[in-house]
Formats: C-alpha cells, structure tokens, sequence
C-alpha cells in the first residue's frame, strides 16, 4: 500500500423527480498561535472601518448535531480565510475590509433557517456562503433566494439542491440569486461502477437506503442505474432511521449471497448495522457506503470491523489543485490542518476553503460588490480555481450548478509509523482523471 502523502513535512502554508432532499452521500496548514488567537469562531472581523467600506460575508455550516463531522475543521478553514482577507479586498480601484461572520446550523433545518435570516437582516450581509447536507444548505438558500442575497453553497447532491428546494428538471435556471456547486447522482454512478468491477463478485447487490430523504431518492435515481449495469439489486425495503435491529434485512442478504453491500445511513444507523451485521456472520466481498464513512473518526469508531470498508471522496490531498485565495495547495492544505489541529485530515477542508475562493472572485468579478444583484450576476458566470478543481457556473447542468466530482476508494491500515491508524486511498478517478489513483479496491476481509 502507498505510503500516505501526509507523512511528508510540509512548509507552513502562508438541491420532485429526480431527487427530493437528499443529503450526503448519497453520502481540517500550520498558523502562529496568535492568528488562532485572533480568528476563533464565532465571528471575526478582518478590520475596522465603516459599513460601506466592509463587505461582510456570511458562513453557515453544521457544526454540531448529528451532522457534526462535516464542521469539525471550520475553525482552521475560517482561519485561513480570515487571513487572507486580513488586508481587505480591492475591487474596481477601492479597497473594502471584508468580515467574516460564521454561525452553527446545528444540523437542523429550522436552526440553519433562523441564523441565516440573522445574517441576513441583522448583519446585513453581502454575500451568504453553506456548506454541508440540505437540513443546512437548503434552508440557508432558500432564506438568501427569499431576500435577494447571493449565495454559494456546496456538499450537498446537487440535484438535492436543486430540486429539492423546487425546482423542476425543464428549468435550466431556477434561482436567481443561489448557486452550488457538488458532485450528483452522475458522479455516484461513475464511481460505483469504475469501483466495484476491481473485485470479483457475482453482482448481487444488497441495498440499505433508509426511508428518509436520502434513501428514497437514491431508491428512485440510483437504482435503476446499477440495474441497467446488470446489478441485481436486493432490496429489502425502506427502514426507518434510528432502526435498532436489522436480523431481517441481514438475513435477507445472507439467504441471497449479496457479495455487494450499500447503504446511505445516518452514521449511527450504520454502526448499529455493521456490527449486527458482523455478529450473524454477514460479510459481503465490497462494503460501499456513503453519507457515513466519510471522516476518519467515523470509521475508527467501528474498530477492526471498519477497515476495509469503500466509500467516496469529494477531496483528498491528492487533489492537484491549489485555492486560488491563499495560494495553498491541496497537500498542504491537509498538512497545515494536521499540524495545527492534532487531528487526521477530513475531505470537507477542500469545499469549505472553495467556499472562499469562489466568494473572493465573486466579489472582485462583480461591477459593485455591495450590489446584491450584480454579485449574483458574476457568480452566474464565474470561473475560479479552488483545491475541489475549477468551478466554472454556466458550463451546466444548469446555470445554477458546477457538478464536481466523487471519486472512489477504500479504508485501509494505515502504513507503518503513520501516526493514525487509517488512511483513505483512492481506488478510482472516473469523474477526474487529473486525481492520481492509489490503489486498487481490495476484498472486504474484516
């Protein structure tokens, strides 16, 4: 297995058809003590100067809750940000101090919904940037599509984005003033079936998709393809989350021989499952999940049982892309992030500093950048760089949406003398051959 990239130093880095709401899956560089200091979360303004001189710019991700993983290297990425924008930002011949204000969605629909309109009416925001599942995302965009703010969104599906918040597939521009940018069900598909052929199996399928947004949807959109693949999909029925015995479904893909197992569970369901699943003696050739599975601390929680289980990326460090902001490379990014945090990289560190870079070049791109509407306009034709790849709006599906990718990959031991105890490799680059690829998909073997 190849040696993981972070254990090279590394210098300091200076959206009612196609899917309704489904949420993830489907499916944090070094700074001076001081600067951490200085840039806590909870706000922080980059300088002092009056509100027309300030661009503020809003952040809203879920931070705790359920959802909590995805916000763990906000802080870090906040930081970053903040440091960036440290000397204001000139667009059009005048300088403008620009004021970061993050809030925590807390992973619910409602509370995403309350502190964006805060943002919005009490901040008096310019720009709204949300990443991370549509109980924060999609309420986030529909308060900022409701008062005319631009907004930037990421990880979440992007047809859960679209038509999830109302979209209808004739519609080639639905919103006016919200974009996202993320992998789709397209990305998915690619994935799953450029992943699974690298091991031998007879192509039966064992499916667990919940009965919740996310699975229903898949249930709908994903299905049908792997079917059309010549993938027998077992299906046992929809559960509701929160399920604490799954004998039956378990039995089901034991008396069938699924040697494929998938599922998109919230992570604890998926605990409850896997480990049921390992104590009747249920073990499939592939393990392929989403929406869980996605952070280290997710997989390491499950032990033994956890290595060896695939899973998709949207970023790694070994994306060979930099953020066009702070000039910091994808690598160094993660490096930079383990140094200061003490904690494994996560894939949600690329999205969130993406976050960043597209709003710098939004606001730079745009005739007056206090303008919501002309905000709006250049993002509607932006094209940027960030560490996920370059984002260029009005390339399709549709003028709101950048569809980046998903790539595959699988949970390994990490190499010796790793400080962690796992690391991720990539298995597949269908939707960018730019990512290098690692390794090839093993047998599931825990």
């Amino acid at each position: 297995m190849p040696k993981s990239p972070m254990s090279e130093p590394s210098p300091e880095p200076s959206r009612r058809q196609i899917l309704r709401t489904a949420g993830l899956g489907v499916s944090g560089l070094a700074l001076a003590s001081p600067l951490l200091a200085a840039c806590k979360v909870g706000g922080g303004d980059s300088g002092s100067s009056s509100a027309a001189a300030t661009l503020k710019i809003g952040f809203v991700s879920p931070r705790t809750g359920a959802a909590a993983g995805f916000g763990e290297p906000d802080a870090y990425v906040l930081s970053l940000a903040r440091k960036a924008f440290a000397d204001g930002l000139t667009v059009g011949g005048k300088k403008y101090q620009v004021k970061i204000i993050d809030k925590d969605g807390q992973s619910n629909p409602q509370r995403a919904s309350q502190v964006a309109n805060d943002l919005i009416n009490a901040e008096g925001i310019d720009l709204m940037l949300t990443t991370s599942t549509p109980e924060t995302v999609n309420p986030v965009s529909d308060a900022c599509e409701a008062a005319g703010v631009p907004c930037i969104s990421t990880v979440v599906p992007w047809e859960a984005w679209y038509f999830g918040r109302g979209a209808k597939p004739t519609q080639k521009q639905a919103y006016r003033y919200t974009f996202h940018f993320c992998f789709g069900v397209e990305q998915f598909h690619q994935a799953y079936t450029h992943l699974w052929p690298q091991v031998k199996t007879n192509k039966k399928t064992g499916v667990m998709w919940p009965n919740d947004s996310d699975g229903n949807a898949i249930r709908e959109a994903l299905g049908p393809l792997l079917k059309k693949d010549g993938y027998d999909v077992v299906d046992p029925g929809a559960y509701t989350d929160g399920t604490n015995d799954y004998s039956s479904q378990i039995a089901r893909f034991k008396s069938e021989n699924c040697e494929i197992f998938n599922t998109f569970p919230i992570p604890s369901d998926f605990a409850t499952f896997w480990r049921q699943a390992a104590q009747q003696g249920y073990k499939p050739k592939i393990v392929q999940v989403a929406k869980t599975g996605l952070f280290p601390s997710q997989v390491e929680a499950l032990g033994s049982i956890g290595i060896g289980i695939a899973g998709g990326a949207y970023w790694t460090p070994t994306f060979p892309y930099n953020s066009s902001l702070t000039k910091i490379s994808s690598k160094d990014l993660a490096v930079g992030y383990q140094k200061s945090s003490g904690k494994q990289w996560t894939q949600q560190l690329g999205p969130s500093l993406a976050l960043f870079d597209a709003a710098a070049a939004a606001l730079q791109a745009a005739t007056d950048p206090k303008d919501k509407s002309a905000v709006a306009k250049a993002i509607a034709g932006l094209d940027v760089q960030t560490p996920v790849g370059r984002l260029q709006w009005g390339k399709g599906p549709n003028a709101n949406v950048v569809a980046t990718p998903i790539l595959g990959g699988q949970w390994v031991q990490a190499a010796k003398g790793s400080p962690y105890k796992l690391d991720f490799v990539l298995c597949e680059n269908s939707s960018d051959p730019n990512v290098p690829v690692a390794a090839r998909l093993r047998p599931y073997t825990s």
